[in-house]
């Protein structure tokens, strides 16, 4: 082959290594800080978000658990703006406190994409879009759900003594879940709400708050409970207590997880208002339309169910988390 061969071959490879090159732009990274894994749900959120970002080369992502601390994740958001990421991807533990590190990131020049939980309105205009589930109206599921429970039960006319499991104080899901069955609660002038405290979300917490709940209150008629995870602890808590779970009081949930699928299955729970986690698809989307110039809605809903006696079974084998 003769030198003039030579450089010619050479330089055609030049040229296909350049179209290679431009035709694989360099991944955009994305920093997605998780509040912890303080239940079945949480853990399913970050799985389906890591998931999708991981199956799409187009993407890097960075992970941080903040482990169920603010700071953490206050610290996390400014490891990703220090390291340049092309956009954030969090969920707020609650809703105050985040202000200044979005300040930074607006400075920055990086985008903040909100999955679950948002953060205080003050600060919304900080953030691009929020992803996910309409609290209050799950709240006002659960409270039309209860009253349509007891008309079918002949007991919508009786004095009817409810207990409430919040979530995290401060949290998104806590304020408005407890704000949509209030919405309800305000219509019924026979039920009563006589006990109302933080379960943080976890089985553990609602077992022993639904303890201290049955020690102080003669009668409960009903549970509701800002996460399936503090039902199923309750629902411990009331059978030890020697009382049934799902006829004695009745018990009620959100989320929709696998768990209180099968204990409403079993007549323990009477009805979860579906919260999916599943939102690592919507995700992906919402940064590759980012990326490709198109602008975002300034809320992005999932649709949901809500499960009892008459479809939770039907619906058991299907549950993803």
């Amino acid at each position: 082959m003769n030198f003039r061969k030579v450089v010619v071959l050479l330089l055609a490879v030049m040229v296909v290594f350049s179209m290679s090159a431009i035709a694989a732009p360099k991944p955009w990274v994305v920093g997605f800080s998780q509040i912890g894994s303080e239940s079945e749900w949480r853990t399913a959120d970050t799985i389906s978000v890591q998931n999708a970002f991981n199956d799409d080369p187009s993407f890097t992502l960075i992970y941080s658990d903040a482990q169920q601390k603010q700071e953490n994740q206050i610290k996390a958001l400014r490891t990703f703006i220090a390291r340049k990421v092309n956009c954030i991807v969090f969920t707020a533990l609650v809703e105050t406190g985040y202000g200044p590190v979005l300040q930074e990131a607006k400075k920055a020049g990086i985008p903040v994409i909100m999955i679950d939980r948002d953060v205080q309105e003050a600060d919304r205009a900080l953030r691009l879009t929020i992803m996910g589930s309409d609290f209050i109206k799950e709240g006002e599921k659960a409270g039309n759900w209860l009253a349509d429970y007891l008309v079918k039960q002949g007991r919508d006319k009786d004095d009817i003594n409810i207990v409430e499991l919040q979530g995290t104080t401060g949290s998104a899901p806590a304020i408005d879940r407890k704000t949509g069955f209030a919405n309800i609660l305000k219509q019924h002038s026979n039920w009563h709400l006589v006990r109302s405290q933080t379960g943080n979300f976890t089985t553990s917490e609602g077992k022993a708050v639904m303890e201290a709940f049955l020690k102080a209150e003669d009668k409960i008629d009903v549970l509701y409970a800002h996460n399936d995870g503090m039902a199923l602890g309750a629902i411990q808590a009331i059978k030890e207590a020697g009382k049934e779970p799902g006829k004695d009081i009745i018990v009620i949930g959100v989320d929709g997880v696998k768990g209180a699928f099968e204990a409403i299955v079993a007549g323990e729970q009477n009805v979860t208002v579906e919260c999916s986690p599943l939102l690592g698809p919507q995700a992906v989307q919402a940064v590759r339309d980012l990326r490709d110039g198109k602008k975002l809605p300034g809320r992005i809903w999932t649709i949901e169910g809500l499960f009892d006696s008459s479809n939770a079974a039907a619906a058991l084998p299907t549950r993803q988390y």
